[in-house]
């Protein structure tokens, strides 16, 4: 993607909208001095909780802040945890989440010009071949139950919400029986663990099918549309 102002970046925050070069920086955070001043009344937000900067050829986000750390949505409605100190490439949408005693923000990240890294030398390959899972066929009433218990790692913030739902509502939100749903996500697990897909069993079974199918895109934002029909 790119931008028709010239922008390498574009930041978002609400309706806010703010276009860098590789020479201008940015900042964000409860401090007036702030390129963005989130809420300068709110003590839960940090005077100085982050920036977005470019160096050696790559823009960075750094989590500024001594204590707060910061909540990263990638382009697939991942989340991890950006400590204090830390910093991370950005190459692709990120946002990041500042959490306050008064609700959350989001600061929209968004590279406008992204470089084709070289591709690595081809070397010999040895042993068997990784196995993920990709022979599995996933039908599309298997994407249908998986977006809607994984539809809130879809949505934008406020409404994103990085936990599977429960059965019984996304059942109901397909007007499926909860038997129905459940069926289909069990089977699903089944042919991927055997087709060698780790930490599909357990407590934390659906947690982890929901990283698996994010990561692999099994499932998308456009797959929302779905729910509609």
């Amino acid at each position: 993607m790119e931008d028709a102002t010239g922008a390498d970046v574009v930041i978002t925050i609400g309706t806010t909208r703010f276009d860098l070069d590789t020479t201008t920086g940015f900042t964000f955070g409860r401090a007036t001095d702030c390129t963005i001043c989130l809420d300068p009344t709110d003590t839960g937000i940090s005077r100085y909780a982050g920036s977005v900067t470019h160096e050696s050829s790559s823009w960075w986000l750094e989590n500024t802040s001594t204590k707060r750390p910061l909540t990263i949505v990638d382009d697939r409605g991942l989340r991890s945890v950006l400590h204090p100190g830390r910093r991370i490439a950005v190459e692709s949408q990120i946002r990041a989440l500042v959490a306050g005693t008064r609700g959350s923000h989001c600061v929209t990240i968004e590279p406008q010009h992204t470089a084709e890294a070289p591709a690595p030398e081809a070397g010999p390959l040895t042993g068997a071949s990784t196995a993920i899972g990709e022979e599995v066929l996933v039908k599309p009433a298997d994407r249908l139950a998986m977006v809607a218990l994984f539809a809130g790692y879809l949505l934008d913030p406020p409404r994103y919400d990085p936990h599977p739902r429960s059965y019984e509502a996304a059942a109901k939100r397909l007007g499926w029986t909860r038997t129905q749903l459940l069926r289909r996500i069990e089977y699903l697990r089944v042919r991927l663990t055997d087709a060698g897909v780790p930490n599909l069993n357990g407590a934390s079974a659906l947690y982890n099918l929901a990283e698996f199918a994010l990561s692999r895109e099994l499932v998308t934002k456009d797959d929302l549309a779905l729910l509609s029909h």
